[in-house]
């Protein structure tokens, strides 16, 4: 499974990249079916803290699975992210199991 990272009008950390890349790594046991991710890194220009934004594509056969998280880190966007896109691919392979 390919991780490709975008930070957009930065360049994240490898730090940052690293701990993505692990993380995202990890959807990989829940559908077998995914054929790449790509994650978004943007910066909102506004005054609230929570101006992170941290957006997921999955592309599995067939379909593509969207998550988008604001937060104050990147890194606490991608825990949320992934479990929000760990319960969507599993409920895909469901539905690939039923059909």
């Amino acid at each position: 499974m390919e991780i490709k990272i975008n930070a957009v009008g930065f360049s994240a950390s490898s730090q940052l990249e690293e701990f993505i890349q692990k993380k995202i790594g990890k959807l990989e046991k829940y559908h077998d079916g995914i054929v790449n991710v790509e994650v978004s890194l943007k910066l909102e220009k506004d005054d609230n803290l929570e101006n992170k934004v941290v957006e997921v594509i999955a592309r599995i056969k067939g379909q593509d699975i969207f998550a988008s998280k604001k937060a104050k880190k990147f890194e606490d966007a991608v825990d949320e992210l992934y479990d929000v896109v760990k319960r969507q691919l599993v409920k895909a392979k469901e539905k690939e199991r039923e059909a």
